[in-house]
């Protein structure tokens, strides 16, 4: 595509292997019961133009190499990213408050509010946690998603009845971060629910934005935010799923506990076998 820089990524590494992690743990808990219940105390959570790429003459909500809400981790769409409404797709940027997406089991829900950020490069790189990750038509299975899906990196994707991270998945092929050229902007935006919820962008189930006590500031229109629901009590958010990836493998195997697995039993992984499945179908596209 013309609005990208060739990316020619290796393969992606560094992606750990929980279940040979766990198994390697030999003895491998000192006390099951130890563990369980740390896990019940600590449960894991989540924390063209008209492609998100912009001509760098809009408003910025931040500079490309500073800290901002898409490098820790907001749940952000790319401009031009179509959600399922409705009334049928609509460009995430042209969604409103008030205008009801679709959830995967049919119902709706109403908008609450859109934050939006838009970043420039400002040093030699973007920032890792800034640039956005294509997750490639077909990519999850033959129909999903249905076009091209370009997330925020810690933008959680539903998968397996679990959440994982869109940077968690990078292959380097069929998912992979995607630069924009050096004059061009990065300009997401974050689909806030009353609840955190799962929502079809491009046909795939992926998360809505999941606040936290600051996150919300990081948006260039929070004075919006905050003149809409002035006194609003901050209450967290609970979690649509369990999170599960590799920010810590023994948040990740906690969180598995979480789900039912027994320490001393072999243990699906979600997360693995999305990741299993995901190469599959990589080299099912790419052959």
């Amino acid at each position: 595509m013309s609005y990208f820089k060739d990316p020619n990524l290796p393969r992606n590494t560094a992606r750990r292997r929980f279940l040979g992690v766990a198994a390697a743990a030999g003895a491998r808990f000192a006390s099951v019961a130890a563990i369980a219940m740390a896990a019940s105390s600590s449960p894991a959570r989540a924390a063209g133009l008209h492609l998100g790429w912009g001509n760098g003459n809009g408003n910025s909500g931040g500079n490309g190499n500073s800290g901002g809400g898409g490098s820790s981790g907001a749940q952000c769409f790319l401009r031009g990213t179509s959600i399922l409404t409705d009334c049928g797709e609509k460009y995430v940027e042209d969604l409103r408050i008030g205008d009801r997406v679709a959830l995967p089991g049919g119902d709706t829900r109403a908008i609450k509010w859109v934050g939006r950020q838009v970043f420039r490069k400002g040093g030699a790189h973007w920032h890792d946690g800034l640039v956005p990750i294509r997750v490639a038509r077909h990519a999850l299975d033959s129909r999903t998603p249905h076009s091209d899906l370009y997330l925020s990196p810690g933008h959680a994707l539903f998968l397996n009845g679990v959440l994982i991270r869109v940077k968690d998945l990078v292959n380097g092929t069929t998912i992979a971060p995607i630069a924009p050229h050096d004059d061009m902007t990065i300009e997401y935006y974050a689909v806030l629910l009353a609840t955190h919820e799962v929502i079809l962008a491009q046909g795939a189930a992926a998360e809505t934005f999941h606040p936290s006590d600051s996150n919300r500031e990081n948006f260039s229109n929070f004075a919006e935010y905050e003149r809409l629901y002035a006194g609003e009590a901050r209450e967290e958010m609970t979690s649509y799923a369990t999170v599960l990836g590799e920010e810590g493998g023994w948040q990740h195997l906690r969180a598995l506990l979480l789900l039912g697995a027994s320490p001393l039993a072999p243990i699906f992984d979600p997360f693995e076998d999305a990741c299993e499945k995901i190469d599959a179908r990589a080299k099912e596209l790419l052959t």
